[in-house]
């Protein structure tokens, strides 16, 4: 980085709450030497003091996350921003009497690198504004990719416990609509079993048009492996479809109810009065019906 002619260089060891400021003239001398609040109007205050000496540079270890408003800042005033990265900053800190690691020092060994050292300094370039986009964008999807696994094991542990042989059959396919459908509709084991065959080949189709069949199929032949009920299933049940699952898909069309009929209610009205009298939302009814008014759902 080249070296204009700067009267005051700003070290900021940038922090969550609260940075540490230190400034030095061309000489070396501190001007400032204090905790800094991490808020816009103490940033602007700093500058404005400071910008009373001649031009400044503001110098972060961090120009992202929680260096970001100390960078944006500086930039809207007018300020040129560069930043120290950290093996640099390690070796220089090295030269400097003293191992403790404190926020003052950290800002101290920023400010004289900027200070003597601009070689090893890195401007904050504009461009670095798209880059930051992209870094969180990318980094919300990993988030999103990780949130998807974590709960995809989850489903497939709780199947583990209460029908290990169902759990083969659909935690292959625990992403498949197809299977995200049919736990969100009938819950779990017992569910499934009392839903009969006709309701999940209704439930399955239209989510699955190609392998519905071998779906329901292979369901079936699972539940009948296990005969014996084992402990939690119950409330499996009602895990499945208003945590598990709800959790899982968010963006599915319609409210999450487990099998049968929950009595439960929604903006003060009862789901159950609703389909008695014939008025459950279009594509789902919490009675189990797949949906009312669509005679060929139920072929």
């Amino acid at each position: 980085m080249s070296r204009p002619d700067y009267a005051v260089y700003i070290g900021l060891d940038v922090g969550k709450q609260t940075h540490h400021a230190c400034a030095l003239n061309v000489e070396g001398d501190r001007l400032h030497d204090k905790p800094l609040p991490q808020d816009e109007s103490s940033l602007r205050g700093l500058l404005t003091k400071l910008g009373t000496h001649g031009r400044l540079l503001v110098v972060v270890d961090q120009p992202a996350t929680i260096g970001a408003l100390p960078v944006a800042v500086a930039r809207a005033m007018g300020v040129d921003v560069a930043y120290l990265p950290g093996l640099a900053m390690r070796r220089i800190a090295d030269l400097h009497p003293g191992n403790a690691k404190t926020d003052a020092r950290d800002a101290y060994v920023i400010a004289e690198a900027a200070r003597s050292m601009p070689h090893a300094l890195r401007r904050v370039d504009v461009g670095d504004d798209t880059l930051a986009d992209l870094e969180v964008i990318v980094g919300f999807d990993d988030d999103l990719a990780g949130q998807v696994t974590a709960q995809a094991n989850r489903i497939r542990g709780l199947l583990t416990q209460v029908n290990p042989a169902l759990e083969r059959v659909l935690g292959p396919h625990i992403q498949h609509p197809a299977v995200l459908e049919l736990l969100t509709r009938f819950g779990g084991p017992t569910g499934l079993r009392a839903a009969g065959r006709r309701r999940l080949l209704a439930v399955a189709k239209p989510r699955a048009p190609r392998s519905y069949q071998r779906l329901v199929d292979d369901i079936q032949t699972a539940l009948t492996e296990q005969t014996v009920t084992v402990p939690g299933t119950r409330a499996a049940e009602l895990v499945l479809p208003n945590g598990y699952v709800k959790v899982f898909w968010p963006h599915r069309d319609g409210p999450i109810w487990p099998h049968r009929g929950l009595a439960a209610t929604s903006r003060g009205g009862s789901w159950l009065s609703m389909c008695a009298a014939g008025c459950c939302p279009p594509r789902w009814c919490p009675c189990g019906v797949p949906r009312h008014g669509d005679p060929a759902a139920l072929n």
